[in-house]
């Protein structure tokens, strides 16, 4: 099961409308696509996250060599190699590089064996996945809409981005409650509050019953996070803190959530994420994920992972409603009723549609820290207000 060949493509779909939360705005999902190839013909697809200029670079002048000297199935040896070639000291570079060939991998063996993803790690722990509805608005009225938009179809967990203003976040986290009902909320900052200002606006939000609130502060600010648990009783949940390993097990030593949002993006991939959700597990945390624009490996990844993770019972994150297309032609991406079926085809269980690669490749990365539409002079400093 020798790895013959890897291609990639640098794929950027445009969302159906202008995305926005707290630290920038978006037109489009950009991502980092693979396809692998065994001397033996099967074929493997993988995704990552590309949203900065240094991750094609890093895949193309570390990471696909030493796949290409790799069986299928020595995927831990991949990530070790992968960190020995210098990204012990950058690890996020070295990370989401190497998640799109380990996920192709994963699916290029889990063909060869003729069973799926998740029956390779201990087998389906749920027939089906429950979806959060994503909106992603700095306007208030194009929030309403979209809100009820995703109530009419379904869904029973409603995330929201906040972090705009301490006036906006109240307004749009009340309305949220007054219009999904008793269905669960959860609110996303970004990272841009102080502890102060979480206490404060966690304190006038203590009526609205929020399922979480996700990254209220700072990335590296895990002492504050810890702290503001004890302060007050909206569980915290962390996404930006956890993309490695090791951030998964500072965070746990630090007791600073209530539950971790994870992503093989950010982790170095899909067996990086199992662990993850393991230690979470020893200290008795649920996870979900974190979603980023998946276009097609990674959507099928996602639901592998939630159908055999048993801890993962957390709605999962879900970009599918923004996309104005999808590179998956055989899974059921949108969901019905707020849950989506898990594949039973071998490997990922998802077929790629190789024109739609092809019409959506593009040769740089359209900017996704500039916000296209805060281009007057804002500067997203963290923590903001």
């Amino acid at each position: 099961m020798k790895i013959k060949s890897i291609d990639h493509w640098v794929v950027s779909i445009p969302y159906r409308e202008q995305i926005a939360f707290s630290s920038t705005a978006r037109n489009n999902a950009t991502r980092l696509v693979v396809r692998l190839e065994t001397q033996s013909g099967v074929v493997g697809w993988g995704e990552t996250l590309c949203l900065l200029d240094f991750i094609e670079p890093v895949l193309r002048s570390t990471v696909i060599p030493t796949a290409l000297e790799l069986e299928v199935h020595e995927i831990e040896r991949l990530f070790r190699l992968v960190e020995a070639s210098g990204y012990y000291h950058h690890q996020r570079a070295g990370v989401m590089a190497t998640s799109a060939v380990e996920m192709a991998m994963w699916d290029a063996f889990g063909k060869t064996l003729g069973v799926p993803c998740h029956q390779l790690w201990g087998g389906r722990f749920r027939d089906k996945v429950e979806i959060a509805a994503y909106t992603m608005s700095g306007d208030i009225r194009a929030f309403e809409t979209h809100l009820r938009a995703m109530l009419e179809r379904g869904y029973q967990t409603f995330k929201i981005k906040i972090g705009f203003g301490e006036e906006l976040d109240l307004d749009m986290v009340r309305l949220a409650r007054k219009l999904v009902g008793n269905r669960k909320l959860r609110a996303d900052v970004n990272g841009v509050w102080t502890q102060a200002t979480a206490r404060r606006i966690l304190s006038k939000l203590a009526d609205c019953d929020l399922q979480y609130i996700e990254q209220p502060l700072p990335v590296s600010d895990l002492a504050g996070h810890a702290e503001l648990r004890n302060v007050q009783s909206v569980p915290v949940a962390l996404d930006e803190s956890a993309y490695t390993t090791g951030d998964v097990g500072a965070i746990i030593a630090a007791r600073a959530a209530d539950a971790l949002l994870l992503d093989p993006s950010q982790a170095g991939g899909m067996w990086e994420v199992r662990k993850q959700a393991a230690a979470a597990e020893a200290a008795f945390l649920p996870v979900g994920l974190h979603s980023g624009g998946e276009m097609g490996p990674s959507i099928a990844a996602y639901i592998q992972l939630a159908a055999c993770t048993p801890n993962m019972w957390l709605a999962i994150d879900w970009s599918a409603e923004h996309m104005s297309d999808v590179l998956c032609t055989n899974i059921q991406y949108l969901p019905e009723g707020g849950f989506v079926s898990v594949p039973t085809a071998p490997g990922l269980g998802v077929e790629i549609d190789i024109d739609k690669v092809e019409k959506y490749a593009v040769t740089s990365i359209p900017s996704s820290y500039r916000p296209p539409a805060r281009v007057d002079g804002y500067i997203p400093i963290k923590p903001h207000y």
